[in-house]
């Protein structure tokens, strides 16, 4: 049980990725705050984790809401005593369109979303650790956090900067046992890519990986699970791609 008696926040956590790391997170003994705007999809999640015997509550947040976040820290408090991991993973992929077409509205809110809200996140996060004697943050970038992708400005330059904020926390909060890192998943099969992506595309994104699929969440949750773990005590302002091989070509 890598995370015996932890308490961890999962942001996004009523789908996808983040709704493979808050169950696997408590398989592994945590309690586990499910924090999603979905509320349907959060209330389902917790729902499955209690039925498996496990501990977790659901916060209806806003990432994009600062005060949302900070809601979301303190219910994790009131409710478990403390806070021990944070995974920021809530995220969207927004309208394709070049930049000098872009919609001004919709370049806002990927970057309220995508980076804003990993920054908020952190903001009440830290001082919730510190109280705590330190923890574990995992900020979920991308592989677009390396790299350039055409008519994808907005994520790009979201995912680029959450990359940035991880480095600066993890040199700002090391001494204080706070480890801050980053995931750079490929293109993974989650409701994201089925909503917004026909098959035929998924399938040519499947082929830009050397491995020849696109990811599964769950290969992405083991990941953030041993970055939450002491397992890594010595991995701090790293990004980490799970990414099929996409950038090593």
């Amino acid at each position: 049980m890598d995370l015996k008696d932890k308490v961890a926040i999962v942001t996004g956590g009523g789908s996808g990725i983040g709704e493979h790391t808050a169950k696997l997170f408590a398989r592994h003994g945590a309690k586990v705050v499910v924090s999603d705007i979905n509320e349907e999809g959060g209330n389902r999640v917790v729902k499955e984790i209690k039925d498996n015997g496990d501990h977790a509550i659901f916060v209806k947040a806003d990432t994009a809401n600062h005060e949302d976040s900070k809601k979301t820290v303190d219910a994790a408090i009131e409710e478990y005593g403390k806070l021990d991991i944070a995974v920021n993973n809530a995220g969207i992929g927004g309208p394709q369109s070049k930049i000098g077409e872009t919609d001004i509205d919709a370049w806002n809110n990927v970057i309220d979303i995508n980076l804003n809200g990993v920054f908020y996140g952190m903001r009440y996060q830290i001082p919730a650790m510190q109280k705590n004697d330190g923890g574990a943050i995992i900020n979920m970038a991308s592989i677009l956090g390396q790299v350039g992708f055409a008519t994808s400005g907005g994520y790009v330059s979201a995912k680029h900067g959450v990359i940035g904020l991880t480095k600066n926390g993890a040199l700002e909060y090391a001494a204080e046992g706070i480890r801050i890192n980053a995931v750079g998943p490929g293109f993974i099969k989650t409701p994201l890519i089925d909503e917004n992506l026909p098959q035929e595309q998924q399938d040519q994104l499947a082929q830009m990986h050397p491995i020849g699929r696109l990811g599964k969440p769950e290969e992405v949750a083991e990941l953030c699970l041993w970055l939450a773990s002491d397992k890594s005590s010595f991995v701090n302002g790293s990004y980490h791609a799970v990414d099929g091989g996409y950038l090593a070509q």
